[in-house]
């Protein structure tokens, strides 16, 4: 069975592109980029290691300057900890250098990757991969079945995109699924986490 890799892209429209990160107030100068932190942590980390199968592009649309993408690679990440000052420092180090063009990607730390752009960009990037931006008044993610037998079956690539404490715009692009996790609207990191469990589970979903 083939592994699927499981994408996800988070805008924050607040969160600062280029300068010096305040590690000490990431919830407020830095834009809400506690939220990109706390995404990242729950994308990649389990309880004793990295899921290599997953990748992440956080959209920094804050400014200074020009948005900004950082990429996250989990088959290539090195020192990556469960503290969420640790992750913004990485973010930091990215985020003091001079913007890398759009639709170039410059690797700044093992799996670490630095563009400009926005999600329109990475969304072109990811052709390949089935698009689903995660809305609680859409349909459900997953099936209402019993989970099903997929021992022998090659997921599709899924790219899930998500935002942080600001409404997602809506995306001009084709192809691109609405799916719910429920009623209720989840931090960015909590439905990541649920998405993990229901791809790790087999659940059935709704594509």
């Amino acid at each position: 069975r083939g592994i699927e890799m499981r994408r996800f892209a988070i805008i924050g429209h607040r969160a600062m592109a280029k300068g010096k990160l305040p590690l000490n107030d990431l919830a407020g100068a830095a834009g809400r980029m506690d939220v990109l932190v706390r995404a990242l942590l729950s994308a990649f980390l389990t309880s004793h290691g990295i899921r290599e199968e997953v990748e992440m592009v956080i959209h920094l649309y804050g400014g200074p300057g020009p948005k900004r993408r950082i990429k996250f690679v989990g088959s290539e990440l090195k020192g990556f900890h469960a503290q969420e000052r640790a992750v913004a420092g990485m973010i930091a180090k990215v985020i003091s250098l001079p913007n890398s063009p759009r639709g170039i990607w410059k690797e700044i730390i093992p799996g670490v990757y630095d563009s400009g752009g926005d999600i329109k960009h990475t969304l072109a990037e990811w052709d390949q991969s089935l698009k689903i931006i995660l809305d609680a008044n859409e349909e459900s993610l997953w099936n209402d079945q019993s989970k099903l037998d997929n021992s022998n079956k090659e997921e599709p690539d899924i790219c899930f995109i998500l935002s942080d404490d600001k409404t997602l715009e809506e995306i001009d692009a084709e192809g691109i699924l609405y799916r719910s996790l429920g009623d209720s609207w989840l931090q960015g990191n909590a439905a990541i986490t649920i998405v993990h469990f229901l791809m790790d589970q087999c659940v059935p979903l709704n594509l």
